[in-house]
């Protein structure tokens, strides 16, 4: 007998119970707050529409010098008939021990049986096998510190979206260049465009989570890399991550046909030395606000 989306959420949220009595701290466990009553509600109308993908984050101590390992977990409506996906990061892990770290993850998790629950199962791999990652990164580091200094890169990415608007996207754009240290702005309207610039692996990982699970109309128009021996905040061109919104044309309000004044958008970026930017972005030469 098939199992039903219905089957599966009701599972899902059985998990989350687990979880929250095994992580009761609200910096172990995060969730957001309207994600199980949503569910909870499309349980009980399951004539409605799907309720959005469960979505949270487990931090875990590791070792006697408690490092902090975050696993993030999306669960599509079907799981736990399909595999979840689940990422995990640390900032005391480079980018390849990361890598490494993911990959055995999800060969650990593939050799489980389909069909059960698995990430309490996950959770518990990866407080019990981060610690070599961790480990082989700091030697790493260590080895790193002795040797000459590398020039530092101020990497910086130009992201178009043929619109932003919702309000829990916005949220998860800001939250996530505040936590990765990226300056830079968010456009809201119709265009949406986001710059924002720092060390390389942090715009990286801001690209894949607003991505994450799946952002349509979305591209990255334009990298760029300056190496320095000093700082790299020396090369920031913005101080903070800003949040844009122009005077639209015509008196329509935050609509869909919210077109944002894109004259006054190139006067900003000309202020922060980024005029050049505007044709990379719309493929035409950009004109003053008032011509």
């Amino acid at each position: 007998m098939a199992v039903t989306v219905k089957e599966c959420l009701e599972l899902q949220l059985l998990e989350v119970e687990m979880l929250l009595s095994m992580f009761p701290k609200k910096e172990e466990f995060s969730l957001d707050e309207d994600a199980v009553p949503s569910i909870q509600h499309y349980l009980r109308n399951t004539d409605g529409a799907l309720p959005p993908q469960l979505e949270y984050r487990v931090a875990l101590d590791v070792g006697e010098a408690k490092v902090k390992v975050e696993l993030q977990v999306l669960l599509p409506h079907m799981y736990p008939q399909v595999a979840p996906q689940l990422f995990a990061r640390s900032d005391a892990l480079h980018r390849q021990q990361q890598l490494q770290l993911n990959t055995r993850l999800a060969s650990h998790i593939s050799s489980l049986g389909s069909g059960d629950l698995c990430v309490c199962e996950a959770v518990q791999w990866v407080k019990d096998n981060s610690l070599p990652f961790l480990e082989n990164s700091k030697t790493s580091s260590e080895r790193a510190s002795k040797e000459v200094r590398v020039k530092e890169v101020l990497h910086r990415m130009w992201i178009y979206s043929h619109h932003i608007y919702r309000q829990e996207l916005r949220k998860k754009i800001f939250d996530c260049a505040k936590k990765l240290n990226l300056t830079g702005f968010c456009l809201t309207g119709k265009p949406g465009v986001i710059c924002v610039e720092g060390l390389r692996e942090n715009c990286e990982e801001f690209w894949r989570v607003i991505r994450y699970p799946n952002w349509k109309h979305i591209s990255c128009k334009h990298v760029e890399n300056i190496e320095t021996e000093g700082s790299i905040d020396n090369l920031r061109l913005f101080h903070g991550f800003e949040d844009l919104q122009f005077q639209a044309h015509g008196d329509y309000g935050l609509r869909n046909d919210y077109h944002m004044d894109l004259g006054q958008f190139l006067e900003f970026l000309k202020q922060h030395q980024s005029g050049h930017i505007f044709q990379i972005l719309f493929g035409v030469e950009g004109k003053h606000s008032d011509n």
